[in-house]
């Protein structure tokens, strides 16, 4: 190790919750890679050793116990060779913390504790951790080295004071979510660390998906005056060894690759893809089955899911009633030519007419309507739950955001399943994304390249064929001015008369917000989606379900 040179190994990977002999291993193959290419350091992302987030998890005692034995072991496990950096909760009589462990020559080294605890989006630290003392920086090898964890470098005070104690780099460890737009706010908050302090910074993010949330990646490293020496892929595992280098003016990073960084359409259809394929795989499944409709979002979620497992791994089911037009038959089977999954018909017809039969008596008198519309919704979601249940498949759902907001969506019915992948797309994005995946392929896809959704899929008026000549232009506003109203109220926090100064209608704003009111208790028994923005349905956006509050504006 020279005096004048140290290299650290980034092991931007993915962790599975609770997982830890697994997550261990993963560590340990990290180590040696970078022990291999002669790292002084490897630095995995923060709570990499149990994944993130535990929740309520890290409450049990023992669990922590578990945790302190394999991190105990893996010190050990890399004791000859270079330090290991590595996140994990940990306990002690005053509480519970968020930390990051130092491992070298078998032992723990140095630990540092979280001080900042984020308590807003989908975080909530602050319920299960204690802040901890800001920490000082540890020495490995000639370097000084200081560790915000993740929200702390969020703030200059953490920073700050690990500059004023002798850091000479700082190396943030981090479990953040993507959301549309995040990679550019993370740099622009590190920038300005990088120009308080004058220290070289290294961004080391988690990748992969855990229920709701996808950790993206996206690490680099920062040069004094805000350069960028290192930008490491986003979406995907990686391995980079970063080299620096004392020079006069202090430790500098030398320069490295620059990955190539997709728009915003791109990485929200990775995001989609990671999402599922994670969701799917750490909760034991390998292939998945939905109702492929002939409309445009059951054929975007099979896009999304031949991206994901394969196209050997998607079951399309037509189940069709007597409002089944024959477009949609030859949509669905265009749908599922083209990206060469398997296609099944199930025809409701005879148990919509049992079931009408069995509840005759009881609605003798009354006019047939939404009840007997929804019939068929559950209908259809209760073959494919058996489908799903028969060959363990994983039922996916597949209602955008604009119906999951208004509840235009059957609970039971349309809504059953154990993942929706485009849960946080509002309609007209949902439109948008379609086309952007007819144009592009990627090497990540594992579905078919060219126009996989037919355009008449795509232009045709949406419809949920539950009545003759329906259309849910019937029902809602156009989708246009459903969604940039919803766009206002779920994810601005706008008034009622922020929209009609916007040139909204106030009748149609004040429906709208009704329907997003009463659907809330749709929303608390649907499936999780991934997150997209920082307003997605679940932890970013907790309502009471029953409210009889209403802007009065």
């Amino acid at each position: 190790m020279a005096d004048d040179r140290f290299r650290l190994t980034l092991a931007q990977l993915d962790p599975t919750v609770g997982a830890l002999a697994e997550n261990a291993a993963k560590a340990r193959a990290a180590w040696a890679a970078g022990r291999d290419a002669g790292a002084d350091m490897v630095a995995l992302p923060e709570m990499f050793l149990t994944g993130y987030q535990v929740q309520d998890l890290v409450l049990k005692p023992a669990f922590l116990a578990d945790v302190a034995t394999h991190l105990e072991a893996l010190a050990r496990e890399c004791a000859e060779g270079p330090a290991l950096g590595i996140g994990a909760p940990v306990a002690d009589e005053e509480g519970r913390y968020n930390a990051y462990f130092i491992c070298e020559g078998g032992r723990v080294a140095a630990r540092i504790l979280k001080h900042h605890l984020p308590n807003d989006e989908v975080f909530d630290e602050k319920r299960v951790y204690r802040s901890g003392p800001i920490s000082g920086p540890y020495r490995v090898g000639p370097l000084r080295i200081g560790t915000p964890i993740c929200e702390d470098a969020w703030y200059e005070d953490v920073a700050e004071a690990l500059a004023e104690t002798g850091a000479e780099i700082l190396l943030v460890p981090n479990g953040s979510p993507y959301h549309r737009g995040k990679l550019d706010q993370r740099k622009t908050i590190m920038v300005s660390r990088v120009v308080e302090t004058g220290l070289p910074l290294v961004y080391l993010n988690l990748v992969g998906g855990q229920d709701d949330q996808i950790f993206d990646g996206g690490s680099f490293v920062l040069n004094p005056g805000g350069a960028l020496a290192l930008q490491m892929p986003v979406l995907d595992e990686a391995l980079t060894h970063v080299e620096f280098r004392r020079t006069p003016e202090g430790w500098r990073a030398e320069p490295g690759t620059l990955a190539p960084l997709p728009d915003a359409w791109e990485q929200d259809y990775r995001a989609m893809v990671t999402g599922l394929g994670a969701y799917v795989a750490k909760s034991g499944f390998s292939k998945v089955v939905l109702g492929l409709s002939g409309g445009i979002d059951s054929a975007l979620v099979a896009a999304i899911a031949a991206d994901a497992l394969g196209p050997g791994n998607v079951h399309c089911v037509m189940l069709p009633s007597a409002f089944t037009s024959a477009a949609s038959l030859e949509d669905a089977a265009a749908v599922a030519t083209a990206l060469g999954c398997r296609l099944d018909e199930v025809p409701i017809s005879g148990p919509q007419a049992a079931v009408g039969a069995a509840l005759g008596p009881l609605f003798e008198g009354t006019a047939p309507g939404i009840t007997e519309e929804n019939v068929q919704s559950r209908l259809r979601g209760l073959i494919l739950m058996a489908i799903s249940n028969k060959f363990g498949a994983m039922l996916l759902t597949t209602g955008n955001k604009s119906e999951v907001a208004v509840g235009y969506a059957t609970i039971y019915g349309d809504m059953a399943g154990g993942y929706n992948p485009i849960k946080d797309l509002y309609k007209t994005r949902v439109f948008e994304t379609c086309r952007w995946r007819n144009a592009h392929h990627r090497p990540w896809m594992k579905g078919p390249a060219g126009a996989v959704i037919p355009p008449r899929v795509i232009e045709k008026p949406p419809s949920a064929e539950l009545r003759a000549d329906q259309k849910d232009e019937d029902s809602l506003p156009p989708y246009p001015v459903l969604d940039r109203i919803l766009e206002g109220l779920v994810d601005e926090d706008l008034s009622v008369a922020d929209l009609v100064a916007e040139g909204f209608d106030e009748e149609t704003v004040k429906r709208v917000e009704h329907l997003l009111y009463v659907s809330e208790y749709k929303r608390f028994q649907s499936a999780p989606g991934a997150r997209l923005t920082p307003r997605a349905f679940w932890l970013d956006r907790r309502y009471p379900i029953v409210n009889r509050w209403r802007d009065p504006s």
